[in-house]
């Protein structure tokens, strides 16, 4: 589907030279002379490889519509990791690259989303949240404070992170899958 260039918005995935692209921030910017454009910092997909471009609004470009399926996570093997569609039960294996910095997260059996573009794998999207256990703590440094203080804790996966002083080992956390955060005790 065309779109003007000056409609791309975060989250958009276009055609552009060739390649698929996430557009990751966008700015519109009218300078004292000439027309308006939109300054939108691209991202490559699946490779992460930055652009910076200028879109005005004559300008069309190809705004790209992913199929988002549901497969399950198998099992890993190396730097493989081995997904089925849920409706199909084909496989597909990726390379822990593909996947990111939170292929420590995946557990067996759990469900993902994939996005494809023309029946080829572009992003994996994991929960939003899961629930962990915390296999580590420092001891609570005496005078902190619950509210501004945090202490390093290590998850059952072997990620560290940063948790309130009142967490021990054996607390179960919800944990954030996108940046690796602790959100809260699980109730």
């Amino acid at each position: 589907m065309k779109i003007s260039g000056n409609e791309i918005k975060p989250g958009n995935i276009i055609d552009h030279q060739g390649r698929l692209w996430v557009a990751a921030k966008t700015q519109h910017t009218k300078p004292g002379k000439g027309g308006a454009y939109l300054q939108v910092e691209l991202k490559a997909i699946p490779d992460g490889t930055k652009l910076n471009e200028r879109f005005r609004s004559s300008e069309t470009v190809e705004r790209v519509f992913l199929e988002e399926k549901e497969y399950q996570f198998l099992f890993s093997e190396g730097d493989k990791f081995t997904f089925m569609d849920l409706e199909t039960y084909e496989q597909v294996a990726l390379e822990k690259d593909f996947i990111g910095d939170s292929y420590d997260f995946l557990k067996d059996n759990m469900v993902v989303m994939l996005a494809l573009h023309e029946g080829t794998p572009i992003t994996v999207q994991l929960p939003e949240t899961l629930v962990m256990e915390i296999a580590e703590a420092d001891p609570v440094v005496k005078g902190q404070t619950a509210s501004s203080s945090y202490k390093p804790a290590v998850l059952e996966n072997g990620r560290r992170i940063m948790v309130p002083p009142h967490i021990e080992a054996g607390t179960k956390v919800v944990v954030n899958t996108a940046d690796g955060t602790y959100a809260e005790k699980a109730k």
